[in-house]
């Protein structure tokens, strides 16, 4: 039986306006499929707003009939005017850079169309970040807060490192959750649900980014359905751009929404904390060979021409983009190669205040925001000869869509290809 309280009933007969009713209506919906006896309040909200490509389906230009229709899922025409009172949302990726979009073969009324579609979400109270790394723009959900998000690995990210509580509900849900504020209590939002279900011991090497790249990669694709890893072993301690590393590429090859990593996370402090009171279902043990696997499945193993070098996915730090400014000064992109360096809009500020912009285009190189290659979609890559990636994410799914060659690597090797042209075994 699901238990509301007196305003979570208000809302529900319409007392709030017909938006949050509507969206009371499929939460509930929502709650009584899983089984959930209540609600909680969600605090944080990251939507996949834009002019996403999926939306065309619908064969309209009506912002309300798609937001209705598609994120909504009524027939009934709505009208965004706001985002719940205790609920901060800002936006995920977007299709394209706002400001370089010719660069990645957007046409001009697409461009158009999604500074409609951003401009309406604007209005109704959603932040405009156009990140997949919220956690870097001050979107940062603490212990117990409960969250909505669009991005896999940030799900990971927030469950994992912060100790907040939320489940991979999908695009329409997070719409409902942020315009009610409300979430069904189920899955991760229980803490007993939170324990871990298998113990991974890491006998690998685990120092590079790289390193902590393909443990997540080799993690998730080890990782049994419906599951809760638990990392151990004698590793070195991750900082945070291997976390969003790991947790990008674990994203990609599992589902999972949560991972222990034993002395890191908060609720990992001990092992015996992390299993709680039982015993793991299954002991499974890294090697270097299980990650040499994973990195031939990520990396094309011959020698050749390179022509597109995307990094930064998840979105680089400043950290990480200043590192690639100190490899490309006084170095010259070979000219049939394209890079580009994805990061926050944020970032990219401090990275022109800093210089480092200036240094990436000087060597024939640019820093883009708000997407990356995956969500731009081909026409971004269209009919070039070789990508290469320092992401197991991107590297995972450009495989899968493309006829060339794909090459992964770590940043230096993958700048080093962008000088060349090409890409040396």
């Amino acid at each position: 039986m699901l238990k509301l309280t007196d305003y979570e009933e208000q809302m529900l007969d319409g007392k709030e306006g017909r938006l949050k009713q509507v969206a009371m209506e499929k939460i509930v919906k929502y709650a009584k499929a899983l089984g959930a006896k209540e609600l909680c309040k969600v605090t944080k909200a990251t939507l996949y707003c834009g002019a996403h490509g999926y939306l065309d389906v619908l064969g309209s230009d009506d912002i309300d009939e798609i937001f209705s229709q598609m994120n909504m899922c009524t027939s009934e025409e709505l009208s965004l005017d706001e985002i719940a009172e205790c609920c901060f949302a800002q936006t995920c990726v977007a299709p394209m850079d706002s400001d370089k979009w010719e660069d990645l073969g957007v046409t001009e009324r697409n461009y158009q169309k999604n500074e409609e579609f951003l401009d309406y979400y604007l209005d109704a109270g959603v932040e405009i970040a156009g990140s997949c790394v919220p956690y870097l723009t001050g979107w940062i959900p603490l212990m117990g807060e409960h969250f909505v998000t669009s991005e896999s690995h940030v799900v990971l990210m927030c469950n994992s490192i912060w100790g907040a509580c939320g489940n991979s509900d999908g695009i329409e849900a997070g719409f409902w959750s942020a315009v009610c504020g409300r979430t069904p209590k189920w899955g991760n939002h229980i803490m007993e649900n939170r324990k871990g279900t298998h113990l991974f011991n890491l006998e690998c090497k685990s120092e590079t980014i790289v390193d902590w790249d393909l443990i997540g990669y080799t993690v998730g694709r080890k990782l049994p359905f419906h599951s809760v890893p638990v990392l151990d072993g004698e590793f070195r301690k991750p900082d945070i751009i291997r976390l969003k590393q790991c947790y990008g590429s674990m994203a990609t090859t599992s589902g999972a929404e949560m991972c222990h990593i034993v002395g890191v996370t908060p609720e990992a402090r001990t092992l015996d904390e992390a299993l709680g009171v039982e015993e793991p279902q299954e002991i499974i043990t890294i090697t270097d060979e299980d990650i040499a696997q994973s990195r031939a499945m990520l990396c094309s193993d011959k020698e050749g021409k390179v022509e597109f070098v995307t990094l930064g996915c998840p979105h680089y730090t400043i950290e990480e983009i200043k590192e690639v400014a100190e490899f490309l000064e006084g170095k010259t992109i070979d000219s049939e190669v394209k890079l580009l360096v994805w990061t926050t809009y944020t970032i990219k500020a401090m990275a022109d205040r800093s210089g480092y912009t200036e240094i990436i285009q000087q060597a024939g190189g640019d820093i883009y925001t708000s997407s990356c290659p995956l969500v731009a979609g081909k026409r971004s890559h269209q009919g070039v000869i070789g990508i290469v990636t320092d992401s197991g994410k991107q590297s995972h799914y450009l495989k899968s869509e493309s006829s060339t060659d794909v090459y992964f690597g770590n940043k230096f090797e993958c700048l080093k290809s962008a000088v060349t042209g090409k890409w040396e075994v």
